[in-house]
């Protein structure tokens, strides 16, 4: 007796938005941190392993699908871009503790850029696949404040560098410098996975 098999169909969708919630989970940490509970460092690095298990799940399931509710790379690309803007978050820490250096006022402004950040990208990839106007604008509206996030927090980069200047102390000084610039580098993969949900958008139209 012949049978016939349906193609694998496995929710995509639904593993990149659970890469997503560990995401979010990850910049809350990294906002708690750089507020002051510096035992959060912890909670960053754990979200950034599971976020490494949720992309190999996700990559894993791309590999077998048959077809995807929107474009395979385009899926791929995402995940792979919120996982280095966690990967990032992870190091930041880390060059933290390495350095002794502890977050102050500008760092806390700009984790808290990027919690929200985070936010409108989840919103926008929430809604990805569903094939109606009004879901593609709402996607590219959230995939715009996201990038928007971006930008303001490289005007906190530019005041809290400015004010650094003043500092006496080299070491404090190299220290900011660098936590600063790191900052600044999650800001860009911020706006990259933003700039990704447009071309998925653009590509599903």
């Amino acid at each position: 007796m012949s049978r016939w098999f349906l193609p694998s169909t496995p929710d995509v969708l639904g593993m990149l938005m659970a890469q997503v919630r560990i995401t979010i989970d990850g910049v809350d940490a990294l906002e708690r941190w750089a507020s002051g509970d510096i035992a959060a460092c912890d909670d960053v690095r754990r979200c950034e392993h599971e976020a490494d298990d949720a992309k190999r799940t996700l990559r894993v399931a791309l590999r077998d699908s048959f077809t995807t509710p929107i474009d395979a790379e385009d899926l791929y690309t995402l995940s792979e871009r919120l996982d280095a803007l966690l990967n990032g978050a992870k190091d930041l820490v880390r060059e933290a503790e390495v350095m002794h250096a502890e977050p102050d006022e500008a760092m806390a402004t700009m984790a808290s850029e990027i919690r929200v950040g985070v936010g409108h990208l989840a919103e926008a990839m929430e809604v990805l696949g569903s094939h109606g106007h009004g879901s593609s604008q709402h996607a590219t509206d959230q995939a715009d404040d996201a990038i928007k996030q971006a930008r303001n927090l490289e005007k906190t980069y530019r005041a809290a560098m400015s004010a650094a200047l003043d500092l006496d102390d080299l070491r404090e000084l190299a220290a900011r410098r660098e936590l600063y610039r790191r900052f600044t580098h999650l800001g860009e993969l911020l706006a990259q996975v933003g700039d990704r949900v447009w071309y998925a958008v653009i590509k599903e139209s």
